[in-house]
């Protein structure tokens, strides 16, 4: 039976299609090396230099990479070359995200001026470290009148702004309900 795997492992040597080398590996019984060969007499892959043949002896030429597929040396730190270790995308991505949070911002809105704008980023960093203080002041914002509208490539929708606006409507409809409800009162 022909696993997903092999015919990965076969897509990657050989850079070839999925049905290439599946219906290869069915030839070969499985054998990717087999497969490999089928690819190369049929003409969908390059043979290796040197018809496949090197020599071990001292003085005699390193032979080349295949010339086949994603074949890259690989380091002692077992990466190929061209390939980002786990780390360094961690910290690509990191900066991406810092990046898009500094290109979008919040502006707090009070009687249709703009008292203040913070980047997405600032927000982020306020609700992770303070959130039992961010929130409460966000939502008694709503209730003292100011609204919150989100500015900038990523966030700048019209959906996300309207999600706001129906928050702060709401603020403003509690608030107006508790207030009558207190000049019933007396």
């Amino acid at each position: 039976m022909i696993t997903l795997e092999q015919v990965e492992k076969l897509r990657d040597r050989a850079n070839v299609s999925y049905d290439e080398a599946k219906a290869a590996l069915e030839i070969a019984n499985g054998d990717v090396l087999e497969a490999l060969i089928q690819l190369e007499k049929k003409g969908s892959v390059a043979p290796p230099p040197g018809g496949g043949y090197y020599s071990s002896e001292k003085g005699a030429p390193e032979p080349e990479a295949p010339a086949y597929g994603k074949q890259w040396k690989k380091h002692a730190h077992g990466r190929r070359d061209g390939e980002e270790g786990p780390f360094k995308r961690l910290v690509k991505f990191c900066g991406e995200i810092i990046r898009r949070g500094n290109l979008n911002s919040i502006d707090v809105v009070k009687d249709g001026e703009v008292k203040t704008t913070i980047s997405i980023t600032i927000l982020v960093l306020l609700m992770l470290l303070f959130f039992w203080i961010t929130v409460p002041l966000m939502v008694i914002g709503l209730f003292c009148g100011f609204r919150y509208t989100f500015r900038g490539p990523d966030f700048g929708k019209e959906a996300v702004n309207n999600a706001m606006d129906a928050a702060a409507n709401t603020a403003e409809s509690i608030k107006r309900s508790v207030m009558d409800g207190q000049g019933e009162a007396k």
